[in-house]
């Protein structure tokens, strides 16, 4: 049986590798993390943030809201607590959404 490599997971992300990530300071994820609860990720010893993939989700459902949509942060607040489906979901389904559109697009590009 031939050896297979593993791929490598992330499990944790630093404050400055998530704010490289949304191109946006590290200053205003700490900021978010005391308005939304949803945001909440864990803290070393030294106190330096560790970023789940979950906690990056809850911060691309925020960032959506707050950045894209246009939303304040009580209108993001109150979208949050008062939607019926798990924004995440939504937001998983946006992703899968934008990935068939681009498969759409690239396979135009290749009719004759």
């Amino acid at each position: 049986m031939p050896y297979k490599e593993k791929d490598i997971e992330k499990k944790y992300f630093t404050i400055g590798e998530v704010a490289d990530l949304f191109k946006v300071a590290p200053s205003l994820i700490r900021f978010w993390e005391t308005e939304f609860e949803m945001l909440n990720p864990k803290k070393n010893k030294k106190g330096n943030r560790q970023f789940t993939k979950e906690d990056i989700d809850a911060f691309r459902v925020i960032y959506h809201l707050v950045k894209e949509k246009g939303y304040t942060l009580q209108g993001a607040k109150e979208a949050l607590k008062f939607t019926k489906q798990k924004p995440i979901d939504k937001m998983e389904a946006i992703k899968a959404l934008e990935r068939v559109k681009e498969f759409l697009i690239e396979l135009k590009k290749n009719l004759p």
